[in-house]
């Protein structure tokens, strides 16, 4: 076999090219490679020992799985596994070209199927300067003379994920599934393979089955049941491996085992999970939805720092990004959607001066009453501003806020007058009827109609209200699809997708200084297709600020710090501790402050200015800083909770604790971190600035002391109160 080995940036890549001219991904890791690893097979007759090894090698590490109807997959697959697809295995080697652009090193390369499908696919690799993450597509090009229907096209595939290593599977290899939910978002649990239904595999033993571990989201709501990400981590090579899908729609990724090792695939939409499928005609070609694929140590914390650098190198420079202005916003625990000019006018001055920089109305400004199946005009409502919206959107300038609304531009409501009147092609439909979902429609983006009325509405509010903010909202799930000018409800889907994607370019180009917010009943949208060009995402609609808190401290999972919107809303019947935790909440991140700021006490008020004035100082850091976790990844109902960010000469640091019934201390005693009810002790020494002692101190607040020291690397925080959380800076 002929190697085609590639270091680029910390990654270890190496292609193997066999006898029958076909290429195999053979490594994909921070370890240096070992041919001996792969395809381990018993020790016996050498003779059978070659033999079975040539033959599991030709049936497996394709670089690409492509499916097309009617084709034989003559090896076994067991079950719903992505492996053995054809024309995948019948790929052979066309060339490699390898240079150097603007962002990094680039890797093409050609493989075809001459003989039986007639197709050719092209697999693109891009590198980022400063990152250990490549960013990977495919496309497939039917060169034949018939129609070919697509089935199923990989992002990325990889045989071998645990191969490093002497020890079985259970014993070295572990996955972190990044679960979410409305109000329950960034929730991550880390298995064990014997945990998620693999059996052992023990290098040198075969074995087979038809288990596969599914990571699948179908619909329009990207993150509605998982971030679209993956790690897995071998804690014997310590190494990990991780990657990210880029798309806002349906993805799919599973690991699985086949002849001897365990694979991962990584794909957007499929047919099996998607109900996607795209007919091809001669000449016609389809490209996979992008993957950012990495390699770090088995550290959860060291992946985290490079899909940030990553994803810091990926997205549309924007003022928003580099400003970090702090934003108010008239929803949370505070107007809850039945804003009125009487309402805002005091709000507004309060938020003006504790020191905000935008102030958003939000949701119910377009409706009298109860609104929510009649959306769809967004035109202002008069009951609630007699003399126009205008007149708040002029008094928030004239308080030197820059002004800001809600929207939902895809969806009509069920009785928005519009919806009444459109024909059926500006609606995802199925099976011949309107798509509904909670009273709502939802509009198909590919249609032009559609599209100028969108546009109306944002050019009406930019330029007849001075909004310089925009929250674009998302409230429904649309399901799998439209029927309407697509061969299958997921390929209507996906178009549908990339046209709102080209909207939303085309919305930036016209206004490139306006902020849109990425907002779908908080955070169901949390992907890099929305976040490549939205500046700031909406994180959740949790409403228990202490229950925030897990949110905040994970939220380096889901998106970068200074895109991460993260609600401070301070309650009318609440203490100055509960001021506290709230601010402390969005401080390492983007204020998202609410709460009804005009009727706290004088004292309560001091803290959020203070807290904001100290945000201020600290946002030239976040824009720059890395996610810091010495406790590691936080869960829900852990008592203490601890994350911040660092740089290469300080770092910062929040920690709370709350009132819960004592799992989180068993949690963190077996992992080795002194703690009790009052008590939390935390390591320091992974900073790579602390060397010869760390220097803490407590940055906010300033005038509530709490009790800590430092020791040989650890600091000690002592909290005598139910409910508290502190900010600390370590140099």
């Amino acid at each position: 076999m002929e190697y085609i080995k590639i270091n680029e940036n910390g990654i270890h890549i190496v292609f193997g090219i066999t006898e029958k001219n076909q290429l195999k991904l053979l490594h994909f890791s921070k370890a240096e490679f070992c041919e001996a690893d792969v395809c381990v097979v018993d020790v016996g007759c050498k003779a059978e020992d070659l033999s079975r090894r040539q033959q599991f090698i030709d049936e497996a590490f394709q670089l690409v799985q492509v499916s097309l109807s009617g084709y034989n997959r003559p090896y076994e697959k067991h079950g719903n596994k992505h492996i053995v697809t054809a024309p995948g295995y019948l790929l052979t080697y066309a060339g490699m070209e390898d240079c150097v652009n603007e962002l990094g090193r680039c890797l093409t390369i050609t493989q075809e199927d001459k003989e039986v499908t007639h197709v050719r696919v092209i697999t693109t690799m891009q590198f980022y300067k400063g990152t250990s993450i490549v960013r990977m597509r495919n496309k497939i090009i039917n060169e034949g003379n018939e129609v070919q229907t697509l089935e199923y096209l990989s992002s990325f595939c990889y045989t071998g994920i645990e191969k490093e290593g002497k020890s079985n599977s259970d014993a070295k290899m572990r996955i972190r599934v990044p679960f979410n939910g409305w109000q329950k978002e960034m929730s991550i649990k880390e298995y064990r393979f014997g945990d998620i239904g693999f059996g052992q595999t023990q290098p040198g033993v075969y074995q087979r089955t038809s288990q596969v571990f599914e990571v699948t989201n179908t619909g329009n709501w990207s993150s509605k049941k998982y971030l679209p990400l993956g790690y897995i981590a071998n804690t014997e090579a310590h190494t990990s491996l991780f990657w990210q899908i880029e798309h806002n729609g349906s993805w799919h990724y599973e690991i699985g085992d086949q002849n001897t090792h365990f694979y991962l695939c990584v794909s957007g939409p499929t047919e099996l999970q998607s109900h996607w499928f795209k007919n091809l005609a001669p000449g016609e070609s389809f490209e996979s939805v992008p993957v950012a694929v990495g390699v770090a140590g088995d550290s959860f914390e060291e992946a985290l720092g490079e899909l940030t650098k990553y994803r810091r190198l990926i997205r549309r420079p924007n003022k928003d990004n580099d400003r970090l202005p702090v934003i108010f916003n008239d929803y949370m625990n505070c107007l809850f959607a039945d804003p009125t000019t009487a309402k805002e006018l005091p709000l507004i001055d309060a938020a003006a001066e504790c020191g905000c920089e935008y102030y958003v109305i939000d949701a119910g400004w377009y409706a009298p009453g109860e609104w929510w199946d009649s959306v769809g005009e967004w035109q202002e409502c008069r009951e609630r501003f007699p003399n126009g919206i205008i007149e708040v959107t002029d008094y928030i300038r004239s308080k030197g806020m820059i002004p800001g609304v809600w929207l939902e531009l895809e969806v009509m409501g069920i009785h928005c007058e519009k919806a009444k009147k459109a024909p059926d092609d500006w609606f995802f439909v199925r099976h011949g009827k309107r798509v509904f979902d909670r009273s709502r429609y939802q509009l198909d983006f590919r249609n032009p109609e559609v599209i100028a009325h969108v546009d109306e509405v944002i050019d009406r509010v930019v330029n007849e209200y001075g909004v310089g903010y925009i929250k674009m909202d998302y409230n429904i799930e649309p399901g799998i699809g439209t029927e309407l000018g697509a061969e299958s409800v997921g390929q209507g889907m996906l178009e549908h997708e990339k046209a709102y994607l080209a909207w939303l370019d085309g919305v930036f180009q016209r206004y490139p200084d306006l902020i849109i917010e990425n907002c779908s009943s908080g955070g169901l949208r949390i992907d890099y297709a929305m976040l490549s060009r939205c500046s700031i995402q909406s994180t959740s609609d949790q409403e228990d600020y202490r229950n925030y808190a897990t949110i905040a401290a994970n939220s380096a999972a889901g998106v970068t710090p200074e895109q991460s919107a993260i609600w401070s809303y301070p309650m009318r019947q609440g203490d100055k501790e509960e001021v506290i935790y709230n601010m402390i909440n969005s401080m390492l991140v983007r204020i998202h402050q609410s709460g009804h700021l005009a009727e706290l006490s004088p004292e309560r008020t001091d803290l959020v200015k203070e807290g904001i004035v100290c945000y201020k100082k600290l946002r030239e850091d976040i824009k720059k800083a890395v996610p810091f976790l010495p406790l590691g990844i936080a869960d829900n109902e852990d008592m203490w909770v601890c994350a911040g960010l660092q740089l290469e000469d300080k770092a910062y640091l929040a920690v709370w604790k709350r009132e819960m019934e004592g799992k989180s201390i068993l949690r963190h005693k077996a992992a080795g971190v002194g703690c009790t009810d009052t008590m939390l002790s935390i390591p320091l020494g992974n900073l790579p600035f602390v060397k010869n002692g760390a220097k803490v101190s407590c940055i906010y607040p300033s005038k509530e002391p709490v009790s800590f020291e430092v020791r040989e690397d650890v600091l000690t925080v002592c909290y005598e109160q139910k409910v508290m959380a502190r900010l600390f800076e370590i140099r």
